[in-house]
């Protein structure tokens, strides 16, 4: 896999909990890359992709260059429209 999402969330942030299992599930599923950051105990990677509001998803290479970002909650189909769009 040539990309994944860097998924920004935390614990006390209501659309991230409604997203949080869509996520995992999809990842189980193997229909995306995907690694979790809960912002409240990992500072540097939010500060590094700037990263003010949860839930964010950022698509990256792999070298972790940005190729995009989406910001708020998002269904089944628009998480794999931005994943593979």
């Amino acid at each position: 896999m040539d990309k994944g999402i860097l998924y920004f969330s935390a614990p006390w942030c209501g659309p991230c909990k409604v997203m949080s299992p869509l996520i995992e599930l999809m990842e189980k599923q193997g229909k995306i890359v995907v690694k979790k950051v809960n912002v409240d105990y990992d500072a540097q990677l939010p500060t590094k992709y700037n990263v003010r509001n949860v839930p964010t998803l950022v698509l990256t290479d792999l070298n972790g260059t940005e190729i995009k970002r989406k910001v708020g909650q998002m269904s089944e189909q628009e998480i794999l429209d931005f994943y593979n769009g």
